[in-house]
């Protein structure tokens, strides 16, 4: 019964940090960027496109197909930067805990 009740407020303990987790991960901002800088996008934790930065050279309008390979490039490498971020946090968070291999948290 007593290992019960341990089990059961490690459990709660282990909800309130995944919620703190969470928190602290949706207000990170994550920058990627792709052309060797030129295209610059900022990502919140929840994948959301804060800031989208072009260097004016650019602008042009030979370099239109450019440009519209370069914002998904750096806004994919933004998103990869916070799911390896939330990895580790993840990570973090659960180290030490005996879980199956290949199980991930958030289920």
């Amino acid at each position: 019964m007593r290992d019960l009740m341990n089990l059961m407020g490690k459990a709660k303990e282990m909800q309130a940090k995944f919620q703190a987790m969470q928190e602290e991960i949706a207000q990170m901002e994550v920058e990627g960027q792709s052309g060797g800088g030129a295209v610059k996008v900022t990502l919140s934790g929840k994948f959301e496109m804060k800031k989208l930065q072009i260097d004016p050279s650019l602008f042009k309008e030979e370099e239109v197909e450019i440009l519209e390979d370069l914002i998904p490039a750096a806004h994919n490498d933004a998103k990869v930067k916070v799911e390896v971020a939330m990895q580790k946090k993840t990570q973090e968070m659960t180290a030490g805990l005996p879980l199956p291999p290949g199980m991930k948290l958030p289920f």
